[in-house]
């Protein structure tokens, strides 16, 4: 069994989506796991999102990367899914895991002030890009899952 942990900041969208998707789709295959650099609360909107594809992640926790760390877990990928300059700040685990990075944009930034005259848009619009990222993120871990059955490795 592959052994997968997914990082991003909170471990509140992202990382739960993919933990969640890759669970699902690679069932039997990988064991998925997620946490965060700073661990926060689950966004409701990721949640409800999750549940539109059958998945319900409603009872998931967040969890901290330097506790799993601590604990000397071992993975075969650590994944990061935050930007490029968060996703260095993730330690490197025991046992030599192979470090993938997959960029998406961050859910739970989507319903903060941009700037004093821009506020986001209306809910519908934050569940839409939520959509849009939740997509983005299922096709690259249907296509990853696809890529290493063919003996691919990013």
């Amino acid at each position: 069994m592959t052994r997968v942990l997914f990082v991003c900041v909170h471990n509140s969208a992202r990382s739960q989506m993919a933990e969640a998707f890759l669970n699902t789709f690679g069932a039997g295959m990988f064991e998925a796991h997620s946490a965060g650099l700073q661990p926060g609360s689950l966004n409701p909107v990721v949640v409800e999102v999750m549940r539109e594809e059958g998945i319900d992640i409603s009872g998931n926790k967040t969890k901290s990367v330097f506790e799993m760390y601590d604990r000397a877990e071992q993975f075969d990928y650590v994944v990061t899914v935050c930007d490029e300059s968060r996703a260095e700040a993730c330690p490197t685990f025991p046992g030599g895991a192979k470090k993938l990075h997959w960029g998406f944009e961050d859910p739970s930034s989507l319903a903060t002030v941009r700037s004093e005259s821009e506020r986001t848009g209306s809910r519908d619009d934050i569940l839409a890009r939520t959509r849009e990222i939740r997509d983005a993120i299922r096709s690259k871990i249907t296509h990853w899952i696809e890529g290493l059955k063919e003996g691919k490795d990013g």
